[in-house]
């Protein structure tokens, strides 16, 4: 049926109603006193959702440019850090690092693995000469739907004394709980295409105190991505570069929503989702990919075994109009994902575990008695 494909994928993410109406606003001047409140606005939400006093500055960007940002703003040529690696979004670090000539030690899992957090602790303790300036990893690799350890990464960094935390938290914040204050990070991304039910097209990066003194020690070449520009006109309520205005007024919607939800009650819904995705799988005789105890609250990872993880997708676009995500790099054919992050209900977990049972009956693949797999779905929804 035209116009009818749900997105569970792990990004663009479904869109609420009201957001694409705030959005079909005509444009106003992004330098009139009408606009500057909504700035004004809408930072006051951002603070709310990351859980910050400090700056969080609005890019007119993808996620890598949030996480681009975050590297130049804090770093210098030569700076030795440590680079968190299980996965695509975790070698992406590692690249924008090596890029801006950084000597980058990898600390690194195997796919579907989190990272290990002792390795973290290990290397910051055995640099007694506080050669290390940031530690810089994933929150929840997109690639894999593993959840790694922030939390007990940044105490190990607090405990160095002086290197920075610095986190993807893309498919994380909005999601599940990230209180950069309490757990004291320094910087952290995101983009509006996830957890902020927006359309792509604006990318975040929070900055604590320690991250600005690193930013005037900072001498990576930097203009459109300079932080301290940004810094320098939110003051004012305001933008050194012509902003996606109507994404502007998606935002402050989204954030109205968040915020009448409630932090708590938004995660919960996370876990709740990601608990019965994993239980839909597993009756139905699909391994999950990402190791026990350690699945993101945005997205399930499903190992396909011997079944062609793409031609699954396939059958459950075509029938279904449901969008599943398929695996990356060396995972493809091998991994599908399902995304429940964002504007997801729990009639779209239900639909979408339906819909792969059918398509694995459709494709004579089925193991598990039909229905098993909804069953199991809905014993967790039914949960309340």
């Amino acid at each position: 049926m035209q116009d009818k494909l749900t997105l569970m994928i792990p990004g663009p993410t479904p869109v609420p109603e009201t957001v694409l109406k705030a959005m079909g606003r005509h444009p106003i001047g992004h330098r009139s006193g009408e606009f500057q409140a909504v700035v004004r606005r809408t930072a006051k939400q951002l603070r709310w959702l990351h859980q910050t006093s400090g700056d969080v500055l609005v890019i007119t960007g993808s996620g890598t440019a949030a996480m681009e940002a975050g590297i130049i703003n804090t770093l210098s040529r030569g700076d030795k850090v440590l680079c968190g690696d299980n996965g695509k979004f975790g070698k992406r670090w590692v690249k924008v690092a090596r890029t801006y000539g950084l000597e980058v030690e990898v600390i690194k899992a195997e796919w579907g693995q989190p990272l290990n957090t002792e390795a973290f602790r290990t290397a910051l303790e055995a640099d007694t000469a506080k050669q290390i300036k940031a530690v810089i990893l994933t929150h929840s690799e997109t690639s894999t739907g593993v959840i790694n350890d922030l939390e007990a990464v940044t105490r190990h960094v607090k405990a160095h004394g002086t290197a920075l935390t610095i986190a993807d938290c893309v498919t994380s914040l909005g999601a599940t709980n990230v209180p950069m204050d309490t757990w004291g990070i320094d910087v952290v991304v995101s983009g509006s295409q996830k957890g902020y039910m927006l359309p792509p097209g604006l990318s975040f990066v929070a900055m604590s105190s320690r991250a600005w003194k690193a930013y005037e020690q900072s001498d990576l070449p930097k203009f459109y991505l300079d932080l301290g520009a940004y810094q320098k006109t939110a003051v004012k309520d305001s933008n050194p570069f012509t902003p996606a205005v109507n994404l502007y007024f998606g935002l402050e919607a989204a954030l109205e929503m968040m915020q009448e939800e409630g932090l708590d009650t938004i995660f919960a819904r996370h876990a709740r989702h990601r608990t019965a995705a994993q239980a839909g799988m597993e009756a139905i005789g699909l391994p999950l990919f990402a190791a026990q105890g350690y699945g993101s609250p945005a997205i399930t990872a499903v190992a396909t075994r011997s079944l062609d993880a793409e031609q699954l997708r396939k059958v459950v676009k075509e029938k279904f109009d449901i969008l599943l995500a398929g695996g990356q790099d060396h995972l493809k054919g091998r991994v599908f994902r399902i995304g429940h992050l964002g504007y997801v209900c729990d009639r779209d977990i239900l639909a979408t575990i339906s819909a792969i049972e059918v398509a694995l009956q459709f494709l004579g693949l089925q193991k598990s008695k039909v229905g098993s797999g909804v069953a199991a779905v809905s014993a967790i929804l039914n949960q309340i």
